[in-house]
């Protein structure tokens, strides 16, 4: 699949590349994209929900009523947790969420969602760039140049680039990051992959190994 580079202007530059088949073109597999999907966003959790159980719940101790003749079921203390202000049963306790993923299906879920933007024609080629200090107004006006305003968009550069991504950083819409840190939460989240030129060899050369 041939692709036009732009420059930041948003102008064709009269040159074209050939987006690599054994990276844009394969048959997807959205079992996989399932499970690299749940992974990333099970990392993102902090496991930290905590409720109060029957022996931690502050309260007296003390017998509340008869063991029998009351015509209801027993009942020990206050903390109970049929009584309102009591534990709760089986609450959350801190934990962590994450779990492991073959490396080979992680290259294969990217490969895949990277596909299927291929098949969307939702990727832009931009001859590389940079911004010499950070600031938001020349990121916008790159955006607003190669008609992604408003966009989701996946800004993908060769390297970390931190003007680049301090530039960005207060778009809502807007993520920078490097071609070795791509995900396929992240590509499948965005509804625009703007790449820079360089970065198609470092994707070819991290999803290749």
């Amino acid at each position: 699949m041939e692709v036009s580079v732009l420059n930041i202007n948003g102008q064709e530059t009269g040159r074209k590349v050939v987006l690599n088949d054994a990276i844009f073109g394969i048959e997807p597999n959205d079992h996989v994209l399932y499970l690299d999907v749940k992974q990333y966003l099970a990392n993102q959790r902090q496991g930290t929900a905590k409720s109060k159980e029957r022996s931690e719940v502050s309260g007296s101790t003390r017998k509340l009523g008869r063991q029998k003749g009351d015509g209801g079921a027993r009942r020990g203390d206050i903390n109970s947790p049929v009584l309102i202000g009591g534990g709760r049963v089986f609450g959350p306790k801190p934990r962590d969420y994450r779990f492991k993923l073959n490396q080979k299906v992680k290259v294969l879920a990217r490969k895949s969602a990277l596909t299927y933007k291929a098949q969307e024609n939702a990727i832009i080629v931009v001859e590389d760039f940079n911004i010499d200090a950070p600031k938001t107004k020349e990121f916008v006006a790159i955006t607003k140049n190669l008609k992604v305003e408003g966009k989701k968009t996946l800004v993908v550069l060769p390297e970390e680039n931190k003007n680049v991504y301090l530039s960005a950083r207060n778009l809502e819409k807007a993520t920078v990051m490097g071609a070795a840190s791509i995900n396929a939460y992240k590509v499948l989240n965005a509804d625009v992959l703007v790449l820079a030129e360089s970065s198609l060899a470092k994707i070819e050369e991290t999803l290749n190994k």
